[in-house]
């Protein structure tokens, strides 16, 4: 099975203008996703590469070695622009790794390829334990399953809906996705949904057009940098690994 990990890496974020090339620890926070998905000891450097609309994060990856390449700057999305890899790129899945995610680990990458040596799933994606205080945060995406792993909804909700306080597991979604070429053809045919435009969440766009979405479990939660707080706190985490 090829696979392919593609991070992609917008420059004109709106909330945290220049996201990919802030510095972390004294490290672009590119450069963090990039080497955890190359030194994760699943994927060779060969299968991992950064999609940018943007010269200036496309000369910094030249310089440190990175493999990437320019993709439009007019995509709406990392999924619009994974598929635009994945029409000159050849594999049987394609990883979206998303850009923002400094704290990515090997074991991200191990288990969402775990999940997909499974030939009937077409879409994967990741989850781990919510911690308490991001239950009713609504920037920490929640996620429920089916028995079999299969993904029932995704909302910035907090779900499922505790009426008689029986205290449930609530579980996080993670910014890491598989699809197989299809699924990944197939999502970029369709127009937005319904459910994904009011969430804001494009994996909604693959439920409400019935295409299955399942989901591992990782022990490994993650901060998803979208504004200068979750800056602070990575960079935190980061230099205490030190």
């Amino acid at each position: 099975m090829r696979v392919l990990a593609v991070i992609p890496a917008r420059l004109a974020s709106t909330r945290l203008p220049r996201k990919p090339l802030r510095e972390i620890a004294g490290e672009p926070m590119l450069g963090y996703v990039y080497r955890a998905a190359a030194e994760s000891g699943v994927l060779s450097p060969d299968d991992v590469l950064i999609a940018t609309d943007s010269d200036e994060v496309l000369s910094l990856c030249r310089s440190r070695g990175w493999n990437a390449e320019l993709t439009s700057d007019r995509h709406r999305s990392g999924t619009e622009r994974v598929h635009e890899v994945a029409q000159r790129h050849p594999a049987d899945v394609y990883f979206n790794i998303q850009g923002d995610e400094p704290l990515t680990r090997a074991e991200h990458i191990r288990d969402l390829l775990a999940l997909m040596q499974r030939p009937d799933i077409e879409i994967g994606t990741l989850k781990t334990p919510m911690r308490a205080d991001d239950i009713n945060n609504p920037n920490a995406v929640k996620v429920v399953t089916a028995a079999d792993g299969r993904a029932l909804y995704f909302s910035r909700a907090t779900i499922p809906h505790d009426r008689d306080g029986s205290g449930p597991r609530y579980c996080k979604h993670l910014g890491f996705y598989a699809y197989r070429r299809d699924a990944l053809d197939r999502f970029c045919s369709l127009p937005e949904s319904e459910l994904e435009r009011t969430e804001r969440l494009e994996q909604l766009r693959f439920l409400e057009n019935g295409l299955s979405i399942y989901v591992a479990e990782t022990a490994h939660d993650t901060i998803g940098v979208d504004t200068e707080d979750d800056l602070r706190r990575v960079d935190a985490i980061l230099r205490a690994r030190r």
